[in-house]
């Protein structure tokens, strides 16, 4: 479970693991906004949520789109399949990579369900979703970063 970093202004930044979080402590660039009770980490409460004491200019996060990752997609679409809705455990190149489509692409990629062969990624296979007879349920298209880091606070639904 991750800690939630905000800003000065209290703006989420991002999320580090309890141990970076209790380094940012004792470095004294942060305090606990919010702990979980009665769980110490060494000698501070286990922190859920830590504030910057200084603000951090965020610029960069502003001037360009978030980087593909498998996650991302998976948060942009909501674990939800983007063909058949059902939830989603993988990530499914509209065009597939074999036939040229691009690799770590927003706009080439989907959630999709996986794991066993009657899943929406296996049936689709090594085809577009026209040649599989399957229907994209959504769209692709870049998110910002606000979309993604507000989704990552909250864990997926079941």
């Amino acid at each position: 479970m991750g800690v939630l970093v905000l800003n000065a202004s209290y703006e989420p930044l991002h999320v580090v693991s309890v141990p970076h979080a209790i380094r940012m402590l004792v470095r004294k660039v942060a305090e606990i906004q919010e702990a979980e009770d009665g769980r110490p980490f060494g000698l501070f409460p286990r922190p859920k949520i830590v504030r910057l004491v200084r603000y951090v200019v965020m610029k960069w996060r502003y001037t360009h789109p978030p980087r593909w990752s498998r996650r991302g997609v998976l948060l942009r679409d909501g674990y939800r399949c983007a063909y058949c809705g059902h939830r989603a455990d993988t990530v499914d190149h509209i065009v597939p990579v074999s036939r040229g489509g691009e690799r770590a692409s927003w706009l080439n990629t989907v959630a999709a369900c996986g794991g066993s062969a009657r899943s929406c990624n296996a049936r689709k296979a090594d085809r577009l979703p026209e040649e599989a007879g399957m229907r994209l349920r959504v769209t692709p298209r870049v998110p910002d970063w606000r979309e993604l880091q507000t989704a990552g606070i909250a864990a997926p639904a079941a």
